[in-house]
C-alpha cells in the first residue's frame, strides 16, 4: 500500500525512451520535440493561440492554412472531411472572416466579368508580397490581394472580437510604392441603387395616386410596374378608373393599423375582385306581351259626352240606360 497508484489510463502510443528532465515543470503538458524535414506547416501562434476564436475555428484554420491552393474550403467541402456538421463548421468560418483570416474578395476576370475568390492570409495586417509575386502560397495570395510589384504592405483586417470585419490602419513602409490596385472585399463594397424606370400609362396612373385616397397605399415604382398588367385587365372588362380605385380602398382598416405590404394587399384585391369581361351578344327581345296601354277618348252620341272606350259605337253610361228602354 505504499507504492504510489496512478488511475489514469494507460497510453495507446508508446511512452518516450528517455527519462524526465530534471528541469521539467511540475504540471502541465511536455513535449517530444522533432524536427520536420517534410510534409510540414509553419503556423503563427497568433492562430495556435488565438484568445478569441473557438477551438473549432482554430483547427478548421490551421488546417485550410496546410491546404494547397485552388484546394475547396467550402461550407460541403469541410464538412466532407471532418465530422463537425454544417453549422458548426459555417460558424467557424464565420470566425476565421471575422478575424481577418479569411477574406472573400470580387477579383476582376476581364471582358467584364468578375469572379468572388476566397484568400487565407496567415498574419493578418503583416501580409507582404515579394518582388516576383509568381510563387505558390503567401507570396502568391498576398500579390493576388495587393495587385503590386515591390514590398508593399497591403492593409488587411486585423484580429477584432467583434462579429463584423473592421479594417485595420496599417503604415505604408518609407520609400515603397502605392498598390496600383487594390481588391475590395465583398462586405467593403456599396450597393449601388438601380434605377427603376417609372411606369406610364393609365394603369400605372391609378396605382400611383392611390397614395392620396389613403397615404398607406404608397408604391414604389418596381411595384407599380408589376402590378399595371392586372389593372389594365380591370380596364380590358370596361371598368372604369373610378370603379377600380373604389374597389381597391373600400373598408380598409382603420388609420391605427398599418399595412406593411401594400403591394401584396392590392395584388389580393386585383386578383379575387376581378370583375367578368361584360357579354358581347345584344340583350334578347322580351318575350312577355307588352301592358295594355289605355283606353283612347270616344264622344257619345247622345250627350257629346268624351269618355273612353275601345268601341267606338259606344254609349256613355248616362245614355247607355235610355238607349236600351227606347228599343224595348
Amino acid at each position: 500500500m505504499a507504492d504510489p497508484q496512478s488511475n489514469a489510463a494507460l497510453s495507446a502510443h508508446p511512452l518516450p525512451a528517455h527519462r524526465l528532465p530534471a528541469d521539467a515543470p511540475r504540471a502541465g503538458v511536455l513535449h517530444v520535440r522533432h524536427r520536420h524535414t517534410e510534409r510540414y506547416t509553419v503556423v503563427g501562434n497568433h492562430l495556435a493561440q488565438h484568445r478569441i476564436l473557438s477551438a473549432t475555428a482554430i483547427g478548421i484554420g490551421v488546417h485550410i492554412q496546410s491546404l494547397p491552393d485552388g484546394a475547396p474550403v467550402t461550407i460541403k467541402a469541410l464538412t466532407q472531411r471532418f465530422p463537425e456538421g454544417e453549422v458548426t463548421i459555417g460558424r467557424a468560418l464565420r470566425e476565421l472572416e471575422a478575424a481577418g483570416y479569411l477574406v472573400r474578395c470580387r477579383v476582376p476576370l476581364g471582358g467584364g466579368r468578375i469572379a468572388t475568390r476566397t484568400f487565407f492570409v496567415e498574419h493578418p495586417g503583416v501580409v507582404q508580397a515579394s518582388a516576383g509575386g509568381t510563387g505558390s502560397g503567401t507570396a502568391a495570395s498576398a500579390s493576388a490581394v495587393g495587385g503590386a510589384q515591390g514590398l508593399v504592405s497591403v492593409p488587411m483586417p486585423a484580429p477584432v472580437p467583434a462579429p463584423e470585419l473592421l479594417p485595420a490602419a496599417v503604415s505604408e513602409s518609407v520609400g515603397a510604392p502605392r498598390p496600383a490596385s487594390v481588391v475590395t472585399p465583398l462586405h467593403k463594397r456599396s450597393a449601388v441603387p438601380v434605377q427603376d424606370t417609372v411606369p406610364t400609362g393609365p394603369a400605372a396612373d391609378l396605382l400611383a395616386r392611390l397614395r392620396l385616397a389613403d397615404s398607406r397605399l404608397l408604391l414604389s415604382a418596381r411595384d407599380v410596374q408589376r402590378l399595371v398588367p392586372a389593372v389594365e385587365t380591370w380596364l380590358a372588362r370596361s371598368a372604369t378608373p373610378d370603379q377600380i380605385t373604389r374597389t381597391l380602398t373600400a373598408s380598409l382598416p382603420s388609420q391605427a393599423v398599418p399595412i406593411h405590404h401594400p403591394d401584396r394587399f392590392l395584388e389580393y384585391r386585383l386578383t379575387t375582385l376581378l370583375p367578368p369581361p361584360l357579354p358581347t351578344a345584344p340583350p334578347r327581345p322580351a318575350t312577355a306581351p307588352p301592358a295594355p296601354g289605355p283606353a283612347p277618348l270616344a264622344t257619345c252620341d247622345g250627350c257629346e259626352r268624351a269618355f273612353r272606350t275601345h268601341d267606338p259605337q259606344a254609349l256613355c253610361c248616362d245614355c247607355r240606360p235610355e238607349a236600351t228602354h227606347s228599343a224595348i
